[in-house]
């Protein structure tokens, strides 16, 4: 039997699959669904340490959080798992250390934390947007932002960011993503820094050493280095 000539195309097809085939990654970095890390032990090691009196032991769940996280898929799904890890390490390290091991849901010495200069979210009467939540959400034009973000009117009505359980975890997500994470992997210093700067330098050693301290340990619960520049 004689030789099939294929047509032309053919070969041309056989090239290109060839040329895919060479180019497939060798490896892929495969992310690690957010509640395989922030497992119930996980989050119960923190919520447990608040005493029986504390209003954040049952107002802050591990299943709100999650909830929560849904809306801002990026968190905890970095470039690697490594990466990751020390994320979810670092926003809990800061959560422990601004609600007391989320006991605390509001700030205890209260203020009215208006800026009369931030013209796009103007204060509105009789409010005070003091710190609430996971990350102590403070200042009016956080809550306004944070609200149009969020789907509700942070200005008019900031209490909710205390009262509803999945909205509170949303400020601390937005706030962390919008503010802190573009320079997290600056080093855990850096976060401090954006989150409480006036304790850098040695304005409050510590606070600062306390911010470490949960940072080190949450570090070790899930297996991963601190990595570098730490303090500030």
């Amino acid at each position: 039997m004689g030789k099939i000539q294929l047509p032309a195309i053919f070969h041309v097809v056989a090239v290109l699959v060839s040329a895919i085939v060479i180019t497939i990654p060798a490896t892929v970095v495969v992310a690690v669904p957010l509640g395989r890390l922030v497992t119930p032990e996980f989050f119960n090691n923190i919520r447990n340490k608040a005493g029986s009196n504390c209003k954040g032991k049952h107002f802050y769940t591990r299943r709100a959080f999650l909830k929560a996280a849904k809306s801002y898929p990026r968190f905890g799904h970095l470039d690697s798992v490594e990466e990751s890890k020390r994320e979810i390490a670092a926003f809990f390290a800061h959560v422990s250390h601004e609600t007391g091991d989320l006991c605390y849901t509001e700030e205890i010495e209260r203020g009215t934390y208006c800026d009369s200069s931030a013209v796009a979210n103007p204060c509105a009467p009789g409010r005070q947007y003091y710190g609430r939540g996971p990350l102590q959400l403070s200042w009016n034009y956080n809550y306004g932002e944070c609200g149009k973000a969020n789907g509700f009117d942070g200005l008019r009505n900031p209490d909710i960011v205390a009262r509803d359980p999945v909205v509170t975890w949303k400020s601390a997500l937005w706030f962390w993503s919008t503010s802190v994470r573009p320079t997290e992997r600056k080093g855990f210093g850096e976060t401090i820094h954006k989150i409480n700067g006036m304790e850098c330098n040695h304005g409050n050693t510590d606070e600062v050493e306390d911010r470490v301290r949960y940072y080190r340990e949450y570090c070790k619960q899930l297996g991963v280095s601190p990595g570098n520049n730490i303090r500030c």
